[in-house]
């Protein structure tokens, strides 16, 4: 008897962002405000802004949106007044479960599923931690079984979500019954610091908050518009372990990004990726992990990419900013609702996202506008 494959998928998608949103224009005005004693820092704090690729925002902490007099997180004279780490975190407690319970309850109603029926919850987050976490509140509060499997995948940076979308792939192929749900929640804007230095400024300049789920299993008949999971592939790049730094502070957490990081994507990538592209035609997809205007050029400067091929990733970016880990379900979520608007056949592609190491984290995606059945392996489950 021949042996069928599982259309191991994504079969639903649901994202969410808290109330506040902030347009990029008036960040860096007020942000100049406040820095009107570092000139130097203010005109670098402008030109960074307006050419970083994003025109809104969104944030859990109204502060951000007042004057630059009122802005507790904005850089001022005395460090007394900005919100500690202890603070930083229990607004993270509060503010985290909500927006990851919206975007989980989109996903099981994208996927036609139920709370029972997930078998594995995965958590991913880089922003914030408290014990009992995340994980333990969202089984209570979606009614998930109290015996679902939890894997919390905490600081990982920009790549985790495409890491959990990676490991449920491969718990579900070994187990086809299996149904993950994946809970990814990131509250950047917690961690904007009080500094005129310029690492401080470029970090503040394009990340937003946010929240994206998605459900992992095998697909089957009547089945429509998912993206069936290939292979996938994670790699350390080479010489590049100081260029990506997220450390805990007194005020936060600090983020250095060094300017050599797409300068070394465009070098090392071309390699890593031919794991999952040798011998085959190019990807017609691809889903870009916006970790900037930068890394986004690059990607599509190895590639010879046109700007069709990344305008989702270059849509989040410009309307969200960069959600580190919930990004990547953000930039699948629009790069299906164009496929279904144009009523695409099956189209192949690759999904890639950057991470602290660097780490390069690829996978091989498929959309599937229909499936019939089981029986009938449609696209690429390499």
């Amino acid at each position: 008897m021949e042996d069928i494959s599982p259309i191991v998928s994504i079969l639903g998608i649901g994202t969410a962002v808290p109330a506040f949103r902030m347009d990029q224009a008036d960040v860096s005005q007020r942000l100049a405000e406040a820095l009107r004693e570092q000139p130097h820092s203010a005109r670098w704090a402008k030109r960074i802004f307006r050419q970083c690729g994003v025109e809104t925002r969104y944030t859990c902490e109204p502060n951000l949106l007042e004057p630059a007099s009122g802005c507790r997180y904005f850089s001022s004279a005395s460090i007394e007044g900005v919100p500690t780490t202890a603070e930083r975190m229990a607004t993270y407690k509060k503010e985290s479960v909500p927006l990851g319970l919206e975007a989980a309850r989109k996903a099981l109603s994208d996927s036609g599923m139920t709370a029972s029926g997930i078998t594995h919850l995965i958590t991913v987050s880089c922003t914030g931690q408290f014990l009992p976490g995340m994980d333990a509140a969202l089984v209570q509060q979606l009614g998930l079984a109290s015996t679902v499997n939890r894997l919390p995948l905490q600081f990982l940076g920009c790549a985790a979500g495409l890491k959990a979308i990676n490991l449920s792939r491969q718990i579900v192929s070994g187990t086809p019954s299996a149904k993950v749900l994946i809970v990814c929640v990131e509250l950047c804007t917690l961690h904007f610091q009080p500094s005129g230095d310029k690492e401080a400024l470029f970090a503040a300049s394009f990340f937003g908050d946010g929240a994206s789920a998605c459900i992992v299993g095998c697909a089957g008949a009547g089945h429509k518009g998912i993206f069936q999971l290939g292979g996938d592939y994670s790699v350390l790049m080479p010489e590049s372990a100081d260029e990506m730094v997220w450390e805990v502070g007194n005020y936060g957490f600090h983020l250095y990004l060094s300017p050599n990081i797409p300068r070394l994507i465009g070098r090392w990538l071309p390699a890593v990726s031919g794991h999952l592209t040798a011998g085959e035609n190019r990807p017609e997809l691809w889903a870009i992990h916006p970790g900037g205007r930068g890394i986004i050029d690059a990607v599509q400067d190895v590639y010879g990419l046109t700007d069709e091929q990344v305008d989702s990733s270059r849509a989040v970016l410009r309307r969200y900013g960069n959600l580190s880990s919930a990004t990547m379900l953000f930039v699948l979520d629009d790069m299906r609702r164009r496929l279904q608007d144009r009523r695409s056949g099956l189209a192949s592609g690759m999904a890639v996202a950057f991470g602290p190491g660097l780490t390069a984290e690829m996978t091989r995606i498929t959309y599937l506008p229909s499936v019939v059945g089981q029986e009938q392996l449609i696209g690429d489950a390499r």
